[in-house]
């Protein structure tokens, strides 16, 4: 079973495990994702911690406690303590580069429409590469991706 099936609560047997049958490769995708995003061999300028703790701090955002335990898991595998911090909003560290990464991850789980070029040039401002740029903006968009495919689920399921 998925990871997204697991925080779904998708139950052996039930009419919505057999339709998730039917969309195992989209669920054979979305772990590969997952690993792909959260634990890449080369991580750049966002460590496997720092990943880790910003996608826990945008499940706890969307009300998914379930989907922020499993990346409060990788935290604690990646073993960064001052990361960890990061796990809960409305937390941030004093060091500008993470900062502006943190303000950024924020605005794109809570407010992704209001994101311009300038935010983009804080970021850069702030030491951030465009490469990494690019990696925050893929781990954002997945870990509001599973937030959403876990809560539809879960409708789905209950109506069942």
């Amino acid at each position: 079973m998925t990871l997204i099936e697991t925080l779904a609560d998708v139950k052996p047997g039930s009419a919505l495990a057999e339709a998730m049958e039917n969309r195992a490769e989209i669920l054979r995708l979305s772990e590969a994702a997952h690993n792909a995003v959260l634990l890449p061999r080369d991580p750049g300028g966002l460590s496997h911690g720092l990943r880790a703790a910003l996608a826990a701090r945008m499940a706890r955002h969307n009300s998914n406690e379930a989907l922020a335990d499993h990346y409060d898991t990788l935290v604690d595998r990646a073993a960064e303590s001052e990361t960890s911090l990061l796990a809960q909003p409305g937390t941030n560290l004093d060091d500008a580069r993470t900062s502006e990464i943190v303000r950024h991850a924020d605005r794109l789980t809570l407010a992704p429409r209001e994101s311009t070029r300038g935010h983009i040039e804080a970021l850069r401002s702030a030491g951030v590469t465009d490469a990494d740029i690019v990696r925050l903006s893929e781990l954002a968009a997945f870990v509001n991706y599973q937030v959403r495919v876990i809560a539809g689920l879960k409708l789905i399921g209950a109506r069942k």
